[in-house]
């Protein structure tokens, strides 16, 4: 145990376990103050019903007739089989075993098998359920949820593109990478001439309303451009004046992650080859990934053999982010300068689960009115 105090349920709290977000974990209960996406809109048709995990717990999401989303629990209260592979009637789902039916507030309304119904006597839990930006959030926490956050930049005329890919380590280990932006010089490094050739630039973190501005210039230039981390786990981001992304790391379970992400591509827009993927199931894409990332960490081919494209990326950084285990070492890592984006994160991380610790208020971030400046591409070789 590292620095320790007790949590509100009385039990030792180590408000430096980013890692753990579990149902009554420090993280999870953090996490759970905050909409989460769990899916893409347009994967889940009227009628549908699929089972769906978000930090370690089973749920039930699917669409109704009336083309609301909806989450409830994973099972049936009567036997406890899956929901899911029952049917949607209306804006209710029904459960293939005996027929009991719920409606999108976990009240059950029907039991047809039962010559005295006990309908009022039996409910399911339910998440507060909404869509923005291409993607289904749902609300995990207790109580009334809080406003959603809202990206004004997002909502600009242009096309949306939405994906949705999973990798196999913990989610806050792509976090620290999404605050480790000189990683982009060598995960992503582009061939052009010897990796150590390469100007690096400067990089400056700093707290914000919102989270972390990360700001880098390289050596003798004044220009910048800055990245935004908005806490506890989203990545927003210019590749260019046309193109605007926002990412976010979702807890599967400790070992397991999403990052769904929706972009804003400015009409006219030249659309980047790292997209074609975006018509893809994500999860045959994260098999894809996942397979080449395996054969590069057991020595079966070499990042240098994937040709650039759409899989480059992503595949660089399963490679790294997996390659750091499930869940990352911290103990035994040797931090430099470089390495000031994620002492921050997780400086501001502890901050927040210790408030939450000692039964106080952590820090209540807000998007700024105005946020995003433009960004140059960020591999150009100088």
């Amino acid at each position: 145990m590292t620095q320790a105090t007790l949590d509100s349920d009385g039990r030792d709290a180590d408000w430096r376990d980013w890692a753990h977000t579990g149902p009554g974990t420090l993280a999870g209960r953090y996490l759970r103050r905050f909409w989460q996406p769990v899916y893409r809109s347009r994967d889940l048709a009227r009628g549908k019903a699929v089972p769906i995990q978000i930090m370690s717990e089973d749920l039930t999401l699917y669409r109704g007739q009336s083309g609301e989303a909806h989450v409830v629990a994973f099972r049936c209260a009567h036997r406890g089989t899956q929901l899911s592979t029952g049917w949607v009637e209306g804006d209710n789902i029904r459960c293939r075993y005996h027929g009991w039916m719920y409606d999108a507030t976990g009240q059950c309304v029907h039991q047809p098998a039962e010559v005295t119904p006990f309908c009022d006597r039996v409910r399911i839990r339910s998440y507060p359920t909404r869509e923005y930006l291409g993607l289904i959030f749902v609300y995990l926490g207790e109580g009334e949820p809080p406003p959603m956050r809202r990206f004004p930049e997002m909502e600009g005329v242009g096309e949306r593109e939405v994906t949705l890919h999973y990798r196999a380590c913990n989610f806050f280990t792509d976090a620290e990478n999404a605050v480790d932006q000189l990683h982009h010089y060598f995960v992503h490094w582009q061939r052009r001439g010897p990796v150590g050739e390469q100007v690096i630039p400067r990089l400056r973190v700093e707290e914000t309303e919102y989270g972390i501005r990360i700001t880098l210039n390289r050596p003798g230039e004044e220009r910048t451009w800055s990245w935004h981390y908005h806490m506890p786990n989203i990545l927003q981001l210019n590749i260019s004046d046309f193109d605007q992304r926002v990412h976010w790391k979702v807890p599967v379970d400790d070992e397991h992650h999403l990052i769904p992400a929706t972009a804003l591509i400015a009409p006219g827009a030249v659309r980047r080859p790292s997209e074609t993927h975006r018509d893809e199931d994500p999860i045959e894409f994260a098999r894809r990934v996942s397979s080449l990332s395996e054969a590069i960490r057991t020595g079966r081919m070499a990042v240098d053999d994937i040709e650039m494209g759409e899989m480059y990326f992503p595949v660089g950084d399963d490679v790294t982010q997996v390659g750091q285990g499930a869940i990352a070492d911290r103990e035994h890592e040797r931090l430099g300068s470089s390495d000031v984006g994620l002492v921050l994160l997780r400086t501001l991380w502890s901050r927040d689960l210790r408030a939450i610790a000692e039964g106080r208020s952590p820090k209540d971030w807000r998007h700024p009115e105005e946020l995003l400046v433009a960004t140059p591409r960020l591999y150009e070789r100088v």
